[in-house]
């Protein structure tokens, strides 16, 4: 049985199937598009402004932010994206922060932080220093939280015991 991958890159497509699935069923019976796209090569930037809703996000405009996949909804007046840093190894400090500053600079909806090796030195810093307060970002009323969770190769989806914070 296959439990990894040999490329970071061969997550991406599944990945972007979950993510999809994930908003058709969030957003069903709403007036809103929703695209997902694997965007792991261009500046996040660029994708924005393909899909007419780089007005929403001005911060990321010569910003070179890479994100593995992302997911946009989008309304007539508004958008939200949703962002996957995926990884192939065991998650690490550094891979948490990389996605956080993203997220503090971008303010996405949601954002994953997703590893077909598991959760690594991360499963001691959230689940036994208890710090998810390292998963925080937005701002004013409204704070988020990146979830962190084991990618499954075999099923194709998030392992749900493995996703911090639990829901």
């Amino acid at each position: 049985m296959v439990n990894n991958v040999k490329k970071e890159v061969e997550l991406y497509a599944d990945m972007c199937t979950w993510l999809q699935s994930y908003l058709n069923d969030k957003y069903k019976n709403k007036k809103c598009n929703i695209h997902v796209v694997d965007c792991h090569s261009v500046y996040l930037d660029s994708i924005l402004e393909q899909y007419g809703i780089i007005q929403y996000y001005p911060q990321v405009v010569g910003v070179k932010i890479e994100i593995d996949v992302l997911g946009m909804v989008i309304w007539e007046n508004k958008a939200e994206i949703f962002f996957i840093e995926a990884k192939k190894t065991q998650l690490t400090l550094q891979n948490l922060g990389q996605l956080l500053v993203y997220c503090k600079l971008c303010n996405p909806e949601e954002a994953y932080l997703l590893s077909s090796a598991g959760l690594g030195s991360l499963d001691k810093v959230l689940n036994i220093l208890g710090r998810e307060d390292l998963l925080d970002f937005g701002s004013g009323k409204r704070i988020k939280k990146m979830k962190v969770a084991k990618w499954d190769v075999v099923r194709n989806t998030i392992d749900n015991h493995s996703i911090i914070p639990k829901i």
